[in-house]
């Protein structure tokens, strides 16, 4: 169903056959909640959360001295007043930032040092200008120094405790070693493994190793508590002849019997010797009563002490724990009574003995040994102490300061480990550590498995909001050191907080990250796809993240877990493969930043309306179906069992077992490759170029939505920012080419709310990528609007929806070898008819400086140029807009002031007489570079406060402000005829108790039934003094002009606050006197060498443009746009081209079959064909009147929009009847003849309509030609490249083609005077001049080079020149 009227929006015939459940998110949320987030901008400074910036402050602050005098204490902070625009800082290169001020308080003490007591003696507080922080646009982007930058989310692994082994690679044993490590935000990592030997150990930072129980004793924990901890252990009775077990059925299970076990009270054997104790024999012993198990001496052979044993006359220790049984110390037992001792169970499964054998390893007894020892290991520079060492373990991992898990490291660890700490502490505890190390002793002991790191549980998003959080940080910690030295520097009584808050070290880190920093990149604003597709990109490069070259195929590969939350398609060909990728249409990221996606839970069978987000950790175990899995009306599974999703792997699950369903078959890719219809019927590779060549399409001038959709293009064309959404209901009041005015209606008949919204639009403006940004407005006059209706269309947008590039009818033959390796054929139409033509737009800058040899001058009067170069420049010197220009051609001319030289008496003299003469300046004029012809459409000048402006600066500000006097006075206008509209109706037949007077003219006379046209003509001001006899009308009446005052008064200094702006001068760079700006558009036809693409993958280049009259024709004599070659499409396996132009064929036609009804005004016939293509809405287009029919059929002319949703599109067999009822052959082939020679082709040929896209990759920015330039300073070679103005080169395999053919003179000319014969060159230059085409080659500049470089090794070489 359309949610507008069909009027309004364009409707299109959906394939899709699942109903729609939840709508797309917004597609940029991720970037905006991020950074609202970390501002918390519109909380007030008492509500704010502990989160983003009001953290970072909290994390630092309270900042106290060395000596614990003064303590500088941290209250709030706010945000001041925006000073300039988005727009405003674009146009003059500024940043679009906002002040920000904190508010601290400095607290000193007294402090009494024998009793320890601190008593405040004094407390300052004071607001604090805390320097600037970039804002971000409604659109996503930062504008930083004039140019939009998007912040890119960064995927890095999240912190937690992670265990993982080597697959036995590092070991020459081929011993699988296995590691488990601590990861916090910020601290100290801990690495525990179990080496070859078996022996656990811990490094703390990758520092050298040590036993793990080694840190363990540090925390207090003695050699019993961790073998306690660590095994399970067993009792034995000491009897003088014989050995007793204790009966325990957890630890006897399994073992082997050394003696026959017979029942107590008959001769029954339960377990023979040596035979296991099954579970049946164990039961069967508990059953019994047996509370002991006799032993033999040889099986304590090995075993180990659980407990120490001490002497029951003395209490010595006769035994330490761990210490491993002999027949001696059985012997030495028995001598001093010892009658129960404790040894350790070792058995498969219980974990081992590497703690064993790293408290074998340790060689300390008390907690203060283990402290001295892991501080000399870690510290072996410093003294150590016990107090010290105590101090700097605990700084290590247990203090807040020093150690951070934050809230997502603690989750993780909680589910790791099985534990339920609160989410608050964010420090490690004792246990965390242990428990890790027994989690990974049970992991060597084959009990659980590793952790997979590419598992989207394991990795979570760093949104920009926590990268600023991050670089804010490390500039207060930068700034905390500074401020800790001033109170300790200077008399603290006699200081404020300013003087020892300096904020530059934290707005220079701010600027350093988003002008440098790997993850602040220039916006790909190419088209509204790229600038969308770039808001939503995840990368696992950056700080803290992978290199390019350490990635492994692992990290880059798909894993199960990205489903529905990473694209599997859309990532970058080449190195970056797989690092850099796309959040998936419906996927979103949770407050701990792991990707979620939406599911509909399933109960009892049943698909509900209820949707769960879900990140990857909390599907475990889930069984999920798939969205397209058949349900009947209420929501029943259809089939008894459905194919489901379990970890990733697919099961068929009876349906009372499933859980969640998806919720759209497009959630799984990303909005790029949400765009290709057909998509399913592509193979993967071909899927990922044409997602990534959609991003590279150049917005045309002419815009057209493809017939053949996917739907998704309105969301698209809303969320990018593109186009203009209304934010309220409304109605156009004003409408032209460069602004929308939108009227809207009060609620309550007696209140003003803002009455009226200007939308100015941008009128091609350049963007990033020097592609046309231009809007155009698609409301009429009178239109109704509602809140979210696009009203103004931007670049490469038709209609609201996104409109890349152009329909056009594509046949697929041979033709003449011309669309030979992927070329393409064109028709002279699409270049005649400017269908594939765009408008590019060059920035050029110029700026006047204060020189040390005086001020450069922008001027018209320049030295030695004719006046034909200076015909389109002003009096100013600035070229006029309009005027056509090519390469060469001056567009602001500027003078540079020359060096003193020096002048002889006679010169002196005559400078005297004649005053100065132009040679003391040179032309430094703003040139347009080679490759550079089109029309300058714009000009801007910034010119420095206190200088004087230019006619033409003059001249813009005026422009500038004139169109600010009209949006005011069309604002004061509507919001005048508002109020009187409201007046009329509350005091319409109400009496005035006194006149109501304008000089001596009565407006309202006393007494007498006031009528509306009384009010009409009446002006408002006057009507403040009216005084109804009724008191709650006058009421009413006074408040509502006291609100239109106020509102007048508020437009009236908005305007002021403008015009104030633009007159008072600009803000440059030191030393800048003044800047211009030329912006010039060219317009780029379709050219032979242009590169093209459809949607699919299919790319070529353009290699002849062919009269209309030799293409290929249909039987009714219209030509094909364009030939592609019928070998690219098997190889490739791309077949949704094919799917994809049977079904424009079938769009196209019907269109025609449209059109031809509309010029018949046949309109029953119209309103029929009509309910038959678009079955689902029939009941909507029955409703039409004829004049809405008209208007609604006028839209399908040139042919029927369609959408075939992703994975949920058309269906050969609907295809086929579309065919047929378009009237058109159901094979979607058709019969064509040669235009050349007017014979049939052999067979029938594909032939319907395709979208193409032309791409950026345009010849006419990359050809390029040099006869003379610039040549290396060293080798004296051409430069290479365009940009340098190069030459091509000629290498060795060129040489050697020259060789071939014996072209022996041509050769030494191109290897002299054509590079690097110095004196050649010059000599070929004069001998060119007299005409004398005679070669006399020289000795080539690289030979000289050659010569010394053998001389700098020491080697003497000089080249003996013999005469002829």
């Amino acid at each position: 169903m359309a949610d507008r009227p069909l009027t309004q929006q364009r409707l299109r015939k959906s394939f899709g056959k699942i109903a729609k459940i939840v709508d797309i998110p917004n597609l940029i949320e991720m970037q905006r909640i991020s950074y609202q987030r970390f501002l918390q901008m519109d909380v007030p400074p008492e509500k704010r959360e502990t989160i983003g910036l009001q953290a970072v402050f909290h994390s630092v602050f309270p900042i106290r001295d060395f000596s614990g005098t003064a303590s500088l204490e941290f209250v709030s902070y706010r945000f001041g007043e925006i000073k300039y625009s988005v727009e405003d800082c674009v146009h003059r290169g500024m940043t679009y930032e906002v002040p920000i001020r904190i508010t601290v308080r400095l607290v000193v003490f007294d402090v009494d040092k024998e009793k320890g007591i601190q008593n405040i003696r004094d407390i300052k507080e004071q607001e604090i200008y805390f320097g600037t922080i970039p804002l971000m646009t409604e659109q996503g982007t930062f504008v930083i120094n004039g140019t939009e930058r998007v912040v890119v989310s960064q995927l890095h692994r999240s912190s937690g405790v992670f265990f993982d082994h080597d697959k036995g690679k590092s070991h020459a044993s081929g011993k699988v070693i296995y590691t488990a490590r601590i990861i916090p935000v910020r601290g100290s990592w801990i690495d525990m493994e179990i080496d070859p030997k078996d022996v656990l150990y811990i490094r703390i930072d990758r520092r050298r190793k040590f036993p793990a129980t080694l840190l363990f004793k540090a925390f207090g924990y003695s050699t019993e508590d961790l073998l306690n901890y660590f095994y399970q252990t067993e009792k034995l009775t000491l009897t003088p002849k014989t050995l007793f077990k204790e009966f325990d059925a957890k630890t006897l299970r399994g073992q082997r019997a050394s003696i026959t076990v017979k029942m107590p009270d008959s001769d029954e054997v339960i377990v023979k010797k040596g035979r296991l104790f099954t579970q049946r024999a164990v039961k069967t012993m508990a059953q019994a009563g047996i509370e002991k198990v006799a032993i033999l001496q040889e099986d304590l052979e090995d075993k180990v002490l659980a407990r120490r044993v001490l002497d029951p006359k003395t209490g010595e220790v006769l035994y330490p724990a761990n210490h491993e049984i002999d027949e001696a110390t059985l012997e030495a037992m028995r001598d001093a009574g010892v009658q129960k001792f404790e040894i350790l169970y070792s058995a498969p499964g219980t974990g081992g003995d590497s703690v064993r054998k790293a408290l074998l390893l340790d060689k300390v007894e008390s907690r203060e040994e283990a402290l001295v020892e892991i501080y000399r290991r870690l510290r072996p520079s410093n003294p150590s102490t016990v107090e010290v060492a105590k101090d700097f373990i605990d700084q290590l991992f247990f203090r807040p300061s020093h150690y951070d898990l934050s809230a997502v490291g603690r989750m993780k660890l909680n589910m790791r480990l099985g534990l339920d700490t609160p989410v608050e502490v964010k420090t490690l505890r004792r246990e965390d550590i242990l428990l890790t190390a027994k989690t990974l002793v049970d992991l060597k002991d084959s009990q659980g498995a590793v952790d997979d790191i590419d598992h989207l549980g394991n990795r979570r998003v760093r949104a920009v909001g926590e990268l600023l959080e991050n670089q804010y940080r490390i500039g207060l910690v930068r700034m905390e050191r500074a401020i800790k030295e001033r109170m300790s520097l200077q008399e603290i009584d006699a200081l404020m907080p300013n003087d020892l808050i300096n904020p530059k070290p934290v707005s220079a880190v701010v600027k350093e990250f988003f002008g440098t920093s790997q993850l602040s990149q220039f916006m790909d604003q190419t088209n509204p796809l790229s600038e969308v597709t770039h808001k939503r990109r995840l990368s696992a490069l950056g700080p803290g993240g992978l290199t390019r070259e350490r990635a492994g195929f692992e990290v880059r590969d798909v894993h199960p877990s990205h489903y529905g939350r990473i694209c599997p398609i859309e990532t970058p060909e080449g190195p970056n493969i797989g690092l850099i990728v796309s959040l998936s249409t419906y996927a979103r990221v949770n407050e701990f930043g792991f990707v979620e996606t939406p599911y509909r839970v399933v109960t009892e069978g049943q698909a509900t309306k209820e949707i769960k987000y879900l990140s990857a950790m909390e599907e475990k175990d889930l069984p999920i179906a798939q969205a397209n899995a058949p349900l009947d009306e209420e929501g029943f599974f259809i089939n008894p069992t459905v194919s489901s999703r379990v970890e990733g792997e697919l099961t068929i699950v009876k349906k009372e077992d499933v859980k969640l369903m998806d919720i759209s078959p497009n959630q799984l890719v990303s909005v790029s490759s949400s765009m290709i219809p057909f998509l399913e019927n592509d193979d993967a590779n071909r899927a990922l170029m044409g997602s990534n060549m959609q991003r590279q399409a150049v917005p045309l001038l002419a815009t057209e939505a493809p017939l053949i959709g996917t739907g998704l293009e309105r969301v698209v064309a809303r969320d990018s920012g593109v186009t203009l959404v209304a934010k309220r209901d409304g109605k156009v009041v004003a409408v032209d080419a460069s602004r929308i005015v939108l009227q809207h209606e009060d609620e309550r008949k007696d209140r003003m709310d803002k009455q009226v919204t200007i939308y100015n639009l941008s009128k091609f403006t350049r963007s990033n990528q020097n592609t046309c940004f231009n809007q155009r407005p698609i409301v009429k006059l009178g239109q109704e609007v509602k809140a979210g209706d696009i009203i103004a269309d931007g670049p490469a947008t038709e209609n609201g929806e996104l409109a890349l590039g152009r329909n056009v009818t594509v046949a697929f033959l041979p033709w003449g070898g011309y669309n030979f390796e992927d070329s393409i054929l064109v028709s002279e139409r699409l270049v005649r008819d400017g269908v594939f033509t765009s408008v590019h737009i060059e920035e050029f800058e110029v700026v006047s400086r204060d020189t040390k040899l005086g001020k450069e001058e922008i001027t018209r009067d320049i030295p030695n140029v004719g006046e034909e170069a200076l015909k389109n420049l002003d009096d100013s010197g600035i070229v006029r807009l309009g005027a056509e220009v090519r390469p060469g051609d001056i567009l602001v001319g500027k003078i540079t002031p020359k060096g003193e030289t020096q002048l002889s008496p006679e010169e002196k003299l005559l400078r005297a007489i004649f005053g100065e003469k132009a040679g003391d300046v040179k032309d430094t004029s703003l040139r347009v570079p080679p490759g550079v012809e089109g029309v300058v459409v714009d000009a801007k000048v910034f010119a420095r406060r206190g200088v004087e402006k230019d006619d033409r600066t003059r001249l813009i500000e005026d422009e500038e402000i004139a169109a600010l006097e009209k949006d005011r006075d069309d604002e004061l206008k509507i919001m005048e005829d508002t109020v009187r509209s409201k007046l009329i109706t509350i005091v319409l037949g109400q009496e005035a108790t006194a006149p109501v007077k304008k000089g001596k003219a009565v407006l309202i006379p006393k007494g007498q039934p006031i009528t509306a046209e009384m009010l009409e003509d009446c002006p408002l001001a006057p009507l403040e003094a009216l005084v109804l006899k009724d008191e709650d009308h006058s009421e009413r009446v006074h408040e509502l002009l006291e609100i239109y005052r106020e509102q007048r008064e508020s437009v009236q200094m908005s305007f002021e606050e403008q015009v104030n702006r633009y007159q008072k001068g600009d803000d440059l760079p030191p030393g800048v006197i003044k800047m211009v700006k030329i912006y010039v558009a060219m317009k780029r036809r379709l050219s032979v060498g242009d590169k093209m693409a459809g949607r699919h993958g299919n790319k070529g280049v353009v290699s002849c443009i062919l009269p209309q009259e030799d293409l290929p024709y249909f039987e009714n004599g219209t030509p094909v746009d364009m030939v592609l070659n019928p070998l690219g499409v098997p190889s490739r396996m791309n077949v949704g081209q094919i799917l994809e132009i049977h079904l424009g064929r079938a769009a196209k036609s019907l269109g025609d079959q449209i059109e031809a009804l509309l010029e018949e005004q046949k309109l029953d016939g119209l309103r029929q064909k009509m309910q038959e293509i678009f079955s689902s809405d029939a009941d909507e287009v029955a409703g039409l009147t004829e004049q809405e029919l008209l208007e609604v059929a006028g839209q399908y002319k040139r042919g029927v929009h369609m959408a075939t949703p992703v994975f949920d599109g058309a269906k050969e067999d609907e295809i086929t009847d579309l065919l047929s009822s378009a009237g058109v052959s159901p094979s979607g082939q058709a019969v064509l003849y040669d235009g050349r020679t007017g014979e049939r082709f052999k067979g029938e040929i594909t032939v319907g309509t395709m979208y193409m896209l032309k791409l950026h990759h345009l010849v006419d920015d990359k050809i390029h030609a040099r006869s003379i330039g610039p040549y290396s300073l060293v080798t004296q070679q051409p430069l290479g490249g365009k940009a340098q103005f190069g030459g091509q080169r000629l290498g060795e395999m060129e040489v050697w083609a020259m060789e071939a053919y014996g072209a022996a003179y041509a050769l030494q000319e191109f290897l002299t005077v054509k590079s690097d014969d110095m004196v050649g060159r010059t000599r070929m230059y004069e001998k060119i001049v007299k005409g004398q085409n005679v070669l006399e080659p020289g000795m080539p500049e690289s030979f000289n080079v050659l010569v010394k470089e053998l001389q700098s090794l020491g080697l003497e070489m000089s080249l003996i020149e013999e005469a002829k």
